[in-house]
């Protein structure tokens, strides 16, 4: 669309100079040629004859003279010679009267024509302003309609932008990392041990941060690789601008992870919660409320609310001007852990009610059956679970490539 409205207008550009050029060759460029290559070159001829006449009139003078002057002192030279001399100079001076005239005329006749010349290099000038008003005319109807156009895109990369913008843009209430993320570990990451402490592959964390950066649905692949899928969602949450937990309230944060008594500190946690701006603590509570599901299964998947608040947290809250890696690694023990794991802890405290994690209605919560990749051995899902067996072929694929290597 872009491409096509763009190439439009360029297409009107050009049509625009095209005609431009045009004028200016016809009202321009031809009677300066007439000038520059006739009147002037004629001019500049009659002038070069002039001079040619006016040394053969000295001459014939010169010669006159001569005879003139020789004749009283020798009576040889006949009359008729001088006579002859004396038209032959007469003669010259009329050639040279005549092409002065002649000159003149040319002369005059240019000088006339000087204000239909100077009028050319007006007419330039106008022509180049109207070219110019017309250009112009045509860039700004075209660019507030590409302008609108860019504005309506939804499809920017969510990763690095802030989460206001994200929202706002893709008209929704949770950042799509997050949702997409979170939806499919519920199918087949919650039982999955380690998650968001083993890492991924790096291809494979590359390939699917770059989907959900386009908002794709083609997210089928990415399912049977739930660390991937945790990886992705650490990286969303530690490239936002600005923490989920935000700058602004990191240092009450810390303040109340130092204090002692567990029913002060959580009651000032729960301030600081309902303190948050509203997009950062939507989507806060959607998180933590996924992560403290998550750690329901920690005897299967050992990840307890202090183990997801050590693989996590940091990339939840940090100060803004971060020190060296050991002051963060200390920060990140004291401080971080000490919020986050209560807060995952007493989940339904801090954000009473059940979430529905299919915010956008965007993501069913388990994906229709393709029964040429999936093993007919038993149910294909556990009861009263979202967890999904692998398509046959990924693993048929995996099984191949562990041989190769």
């Amino acid at each position: 669309k872009m491409l096509d409205t763009c190439g439009d207008a360029e297409n009107k550009l050009a049509m625009e100079l095209s005609q431009h050029e045009v004028q200016i060759e016809r009202e321009v460029i031809d009677p300066l040629c007439l000038l520059t290559e006739t009147e002037i070159p004629n001019i500049q001829k009659q002038r070069k004859q002039l001079a040619k006449l006016v040394l053969d009139w000295d001459s014939a003078r010169g010669r006159y003279n001569q005879a003139h002057k020789t004749s009283g002192t020798n009576f040889q030279v006949h009359p008729s010679k001088i006579e002859s001399l004396k038209e032959e100079m007469d003669e010259a001076g009329n050639k040279v009267e005549q092409c002065k005239d002649q000159l003149a005329a040319d002369m005059y006749s240019f000088v006339s024509k000087e204000g239909e010349y100077a009028r050319c290099f007006v007419m330039l000038l106008e022509a180049q302003a109207d070219y110019h008003r017309k250009a112009l005319a045509v860039i700004e109807k075209v660019l507030p309609e590409i302008q609108a156009h860019q504005d309506k895109w939804t499809e920017k990369p969510a990763f690095g932008t802030p989460l206001e913008e994200h929202l706002k843009r893709s008209g929704r209430e949770i950042a799509v990392p997050i949702e997409a993320c979170v939806m499919m570990l519920l199918e087949t990451g919650m039982r999955e041990e380690g998650l968001f402490r083993i890492a991924a592959g790096a291809s494979k964390l590359k390939k699917l941060k770059a989907a959900l950066d386009c908002s794709t649905s083609q997210l089928d692949e990415f399912y049977s690789d739930p660390h991937a899928v945790a990886g992705a969602l650490k990286s969303y949450l530690r490239e936002l601008p600005e923490p989920l937990m935000t700058y602004s309230l990191y240092e009450e944060w810390t303040q109340a992870a130092n204090i002692q008594d567990q029913d002060k500190k959580l009651q000032e946690l729960w301030r600081i919660c309902n303190r948050l701006p509203e997009h950062y603590r939507v989507n806060f509570r959607y998180l933590i409320k996924f992560l403290a599901k998550l750690a329901q299964n920690s005897d299967v998947n050992k990840m307890t609310p202090s183990n997801i608040a050590i693989v996590l947290g940091p990339n939840l809250l940090w100060a803004k001007n971060e020190g060296s890696l050991a002051e963060m690694a200390a920060a990140t023990s004291v401080h971080v852990v000490a919020v986050i794991e209560p807060i995952i802890q007493h989940a339904d405290w801090f954000f009473p009610g059940d979430e529905d994690f299919n915010v956008s209605g965007a993501f069913v919560a388990v994906p229709a059956v393709n029964s040429n990749h999936l093993s007919h051995t038993g149910n294909d899902y556990e009861c009263g679970t979202l967890e999904r067996k692998r398509p046959l072929s990924m693993t048929v694929m995996e099984g191949d490539l562990l041989k190769k290597e």
